[in-house]
């Protein structure tokens, strides 16, 4: 049994594709058995919701008049500072970026309640953004000082850009020491406290297809609640990382690096987020299909929360040192519990992901789609894959001036 893209995107213009979500697929494959489920499926829709810090947008404001080289200048959205050093008029606005006059962590624990990923998620609002800008002035772009209020709606370009996104597999975050600790994976609570997690699990997009054979550079998405595209493999990406027997990896591994149009996006799907004592970020949702080509494609598909193991690691000290140490594994099944065992001691769970919204995002992919709103897209190239030895190397330090 094998299928083609255009042989699928040809029943979704007819109306007569089969659509189903990877929650979906799970108990149709375990009716129906895996060959004949493949043999009936054409799409699998995932989604993923969820804070992912490598994201950002790339705007293009247009001329003022005198014009202005915002390049080598410094330049504010909202009080926050974007990065200028591309062009007269482009600009990129990261979603960790916090205004020069945060506190940060001065008072700690610092509350970061205004950054890159809010003002992104102001744009798309639509609402109007406060920008200001300094410039050294040239011949062809004499004016040094801009003060304006921006809206996505007239700016030229807003293209989300985001470079490490839908991490496959990630850590579960636990403390060991006997104090709170403030991180990324939020509040830690001393000697075993809690444990955070960040999956959508089975429904994450690289957990349903381990090896890429589907999803590649050009892959069409759902990106922020518009159609966006795989632009590359993410930042960080490590798909030699450690697999359990059905593949799926059992620490960090894949990313994808995406790309879409912030104009067609919803504020609802792209939100500003502060973690307490660390920073800013944006919580991002994400839907890949998973056309069904094969049944070894099909069968990935069909992986459970139970089948999806991930690392227990400890921020106090083991993460943050640099140290390879873990405490354990546990299963996206337990981990969805409410409740793990760590070193023998009940540890309550919680997640940073949102599960319901993934739900959401991968039945509005399944939705487009049925209603030949959403074709697929031909890969043009492979993510690099466990064959192609990348590894995530740490940084190599070396002395400077010896």
């Amino acid at each position: 049994m094998a299928k083609t893209i255009a042989e699928i995107n040809e029943k979704i213009r007819k109306g007569k594709a089969v659509v189903v979500t990877a929650e979906e697929v799970i108990d149709i494959a375990k009716e129906k058995g895996v060959s004949r489920a493949a043999e009936e499926i054409d799409v699998v829709t995932t989604g993923t919701f969820g804070p992912m810090c490598g994201s950002g947008a790339f705007l293009n404001i247009g001329h003022s008049r005198p014009r202005i080289k915002l390049g080598g200048g410094k330049v504010y959205l909202n009080d926050v500072p974007v990065y200028a050093g591309m062009a007269a008029v482009d600009i990129f606005l990261g979603a960790t970026a916090i205004p020069d006059d945060d506190p940060r962590n001065k008072f700690y624990p610092g509350d970061f309640n205004y950054g890159g990923g809010h003002v992104i998620e102001e744009l798309v609002a639509g609402k109007d953004i406060r920008l200001t800008a300094t410039a050294f002035g040239t011949d062809c772009y004499p004016r040094k000082k801009l003060e304006t209020l921006i809206n996505i709606k007239d700016i030229n370009e807003a293209i989300l850009f985001n470079l490490r996104n839908a991490y496959q597999n990630y850590n579960v975050a636990v403390n060991l020491s006997d104090k709170v600790i403030y991180t990324y994976m939020g509040v830690l609570k001393p000697n075993l406290g809690n444990a955070h997690y960040s999956t959508a699990g089975q429904l994450s997009p690289l957990l349903n297809d381990p090896y890429y054979k589907t999803i590649g550079v050009g892959t069409k998405i759902f990106l922020g609640g518009g159609v966006g595209y795989v632009a590359w493999n993410g930042t960080q990406h490590n798909p030699a990382a450690l697999r359990g027997d059905n593949g799926v990896p059992r620490r960090g591994a894949g990313t994808l690096a995406v790309i879409g149009d912030l104009k067609q996006m919803k504020p609802e799907w792209l939100v500003g987020t502060s973690m307490l004592g660390y920073g800013c970020t944006l919580t991002v949702g994400i839907g890949v299909p998973i056309p069904i080509l094969s049944e070894e494609v099909l069968r990935y598909t069909t992986v459970s929360d139970a089948g999806i193991l991930a690392p227990i690691v400890d921020y106090s000290e083991a993460y943050s040192q640099m140290k390879p140490d873990i405490l354990g594994e546990v299963s996206c099944a337990e981990l969805k519990s409410g409740c793990i065992k760590v070193r023998g001691k009940d540890v309550p769970t919680g997640s940073l992901s949102s599960y319901p919204k993934a739900m959401e995002i991968a039945g509005t992919l399944k939705k487009w789609i049925e209603k030949g709103e959403f074709l697929l897209t031909e890969p043009v190239a492979p993510l690099p894959g466990v064959e192609s030895g990348i590894t995530f190397k740490p940084l190599k330090e070396r002395p400077i001036g010896e």
